[in-house]
């Protein structure tokens, strides 16, 4: 385990050598490496790998690591700069539209949001509580109140959890009507877009790609 170890952050230690004296198509192999070998990916690790592959003029892998950055660091700037590699490349999913804007907001400001709603439910909750405790009668509909809005709060606290994202691998990628071989091909895309992920049933994930939901195979997709 303890030569695991140190073979590891040798590894990184030779790919931080590589990547400053310019070698960086040596230095992503280095550090792609380490990922495979379970190393966490540090931020500074991804935005080398990002550079990297923006070098390499790989596109898809740039996106994906800015991708992995974005999601750990909600920014406006890295969001601009995704936007604008995807429309050069003629590739979707990265616009900088109101549903990226609200997960933008969201993550940013999620935990200020949700201490605000806090607030107003914990003040009916002590007041429901202190009737009960003097046996006062609540209103039946301020306990529908209080429960629909305990269960919004949920909601809002699990919202990140149902929704995923990942980006196409292969440079051929099937849209397929259902989860299943025999589904009929509705759209064929290519490498590097960008698409929500909802579900997973079998091999297939399901996605929402242009206000539709699809079905393509968990193995042409880098999920983020």
């Amino acid at each position: 385990m303890a030569y695991s170890c140190l073979t590891r952050a040798d590894s990184l230690h030779q790919a931080d050598s590589l990547f400053a004296a310019g070698d960086q198509a040596a230095a992503a192999v280095q550090y792609e490496s380490a990922l495979a070998d379970g190393h966490t990916a540090t931020d500074a690790m991804l935005l080398k790998l990002a550079s990297a592959y923006e070098q390499q003029q790989d596109v898809s892998r740039l996106l994906y690591y800015l991708q992995v950055y974005f999601d750990r660091h909600p920014d406006d700037a890295v969001l601009l700069k995704m936007n604008e590699i995807a429309r050069a490349n003629n590739l979707h999913g990265y616009e900088t539209d109101d549903l990226n804007y609200f997960y933008l907001f969201y993550r940013k400001y999620s935990l200020y949001v949700l201490l605000f709603l806090l607030v107003p439910a914990g003040y009916v909750f002590g007041v429901i509580l202190v009737k009960a405790l003097r046996r006062q009668p609540t209103p039946q509909r301020q306990k529908w109140v209080l429960t629909g809005y305990l269960l919004i709060l949920l909601a809002f606290v699990n919202l990140p959890e149902g929704v995923q994202s990942g980006i196409t691998s292969t440079d051929r990628v099937l849209l397929r009507t259902a989860p299943s071989a025999a589904a009929s091909v509705a759209e064929v895309i290519g490498r590097g877009h960008k698409v929500n992920i909802l579900g997973q049933k079998d091999i297939y994930l399901r996605v929402f790609w242009n206000n539709q939901l699809y079905y393509i195979r968990r193995d042409n997709v880098w999920i983020i």
